[in-house]
């Protein structure tokens, strides 16, 4: 069973039980239908669902990367639900480049009809999508691209950071302070899924991220 059809049956169940203690059965049906209808969808469908037509625009990138023949690779969410068991649909999509391609990887994207905006440590594009794709150039990620791996995440050939930077990466992304608190609560959900799929990696995290995190294999006090 599918990712998708596991959530599917899981809310028809879920369903089921609040049609017959409330008696909304209209509600339930028409759920149901629309979970069904998810059902049949293939992981790259319902990406694009989700984002408002993302495939398109992530695809369009990672042509224009591929074409530029440019070291490159996906990091943040879109890596963490290459290395984690169950992928999460989001809707930013993170990546770094060579150093010395940033420029040109701009012009690029901004020519294949990409809208860009300029800060102190990205660039900014947006499509024709909910989706939004940032351009990382902190000289934290500067060596990324040469430990990419390829992968497939939701439907779409890509390139990813390595297990350890993709991990690294959001332990930076936690630690920084300035960050809303609901992106650090996202970094360390995505921090708990990484270790949960790869237990070893709880080695590599702080005493503060450990101090926030069961460790892998235990499971939560009842009551």
């Amino acid at each position: 069973m599918t990712s998708i059809q596991h959530l599917v049956s899981s809310s028809e169940q879920h369903f089921i039980a609040y049609s017959a203690a409330t008696g909304i059965i209209w509600q339930s049906t028409k759920m149901m239908e629309m979970f069904w209808w998810c059902a049949d969808m293939t992981a790259k469908q319902f990406y694009d669902w989700q984002t408002a037509g993302g495939t398109d625009d992530v695809m369009r990138l990672v042509d224009c990367l591929e074409r530029a023949d440019v070291a490159w690779c996906a990091i943040g969410g879109v890596a963490v639900n290459h290395w984690a068991e169950q992928p999460m649909v989001t809707q930013d999509v993170d990546f770094v480049v060579a150093a010395e391609a940033i420029e040109r990887i701009v012009s690029l994207l901004e020519e294949a009809g990409f809208r860009s905006e300029r800060f102190e440590w990205s660039t900014n594009f947006k499509g024709h999508s909910a989706v939004s794709i940032q351009l990382n150039t902190e000289d934290f990620y500067r060596d990324y691209p040469s430990r990419a791996v390829p992968a497939d995440v939701h439907g779409i050939l890509l390139r990813v950071a390595s297990l350890a930077d993709t991990l690294k990466g959001k332990m930076k992304a936690w630690s920084e302070p300035e960050r809303r608190q609901s992106k650090r609560l996202k970094d360390l959900a995505d921090i708990a899924r990484l270790v949960e799929a790869h237990p070893h990696l709880w080695d590599i995290l702080t005493d503060d991220l450990k101090g926030q995190l069961q460790p892998p294999g235990e499971s939560a006090p009842s009551g």
